[in-house]
């Protein structure tokens, strides 16, 4: 004998684990972790960059003004009048220039010259040399600011002033970013 129902007959329900919804969590999860990692290295770099710039700007040389610079300009070279020259060009951009001569020292100066200078006037010294690329400098035992440009056997001219405030202008912008 056989009965009908009108119902269908009831399948055994399977045991189903919930895999695409683990796995749609943990693709998440890590698209999350990722994106984290990202934020944080990227901040990390940021302030790396930062420290580089402030340690620039805190080496770079200053940004003076010329009138409240003493200068001597000394001639280390052969030809003569060069020390006038180049005091004609200072005093045109303005720096105090108190003594034009020939170098007295026995140092030998090679390349395009030298920037002597005591220890107050390390500062107005390396303002000086953006003047006069490529000098080296001296350190001496002077007691005052006062700074020597020496004019060495290798010297064309001085640098132009845009070509000092190029040389200055990121310099400030590390300055200004730094002091943020």
């Amino acid at each position: 004998m056989s009965t009908t129902t009108d119902s269908p007959p009831v399948r055994r329900r399977k045991d189903r684990r919930p895999v695409p919804p683990l796995v749609f969590l943990l693709v998440l999860a890590l698209a999350a972790l990722g994106v984290w990692w990202k934020v944080l290295t990227d901040e990390s770099n940021r302030a790396e960059a930062d420290e580089a710039a402030c340690a620039t700007a805190e080496a770079a040389p200053p940004s003076l003004d010329p009138t409240t610079l003493s200068v001597r300009v000394f001639n280390a070279t052969d030809r003569a009048g060069l020390a006038q020259e180049v005091a004609a060009q200072l005093q045109s951009r303005g720096f105090v220039v108190e003594e034009i001569a020939n170098d007295p020292s026995e140092r030998e100066v090679t390349g395009t010259g030298e920037v002597r200078h005591g220890p107050r006037g390390e500062d107005a010294a390396r303002y000086l040399a953006l003047f006069l690329p490529g000098a080296g400098t001296f350190l001496d035992t002077r007691a005052t600011a006062q700074v020597d440009l020496v004019i060495g056997p290798d010297f064309t001219e001085l640098a132009s002033p845009e070509q000092v405030a190029a040389t200055l202008s990121p310099i400030a912008s590390a300055e200004a970013a730094c002091s943020e």
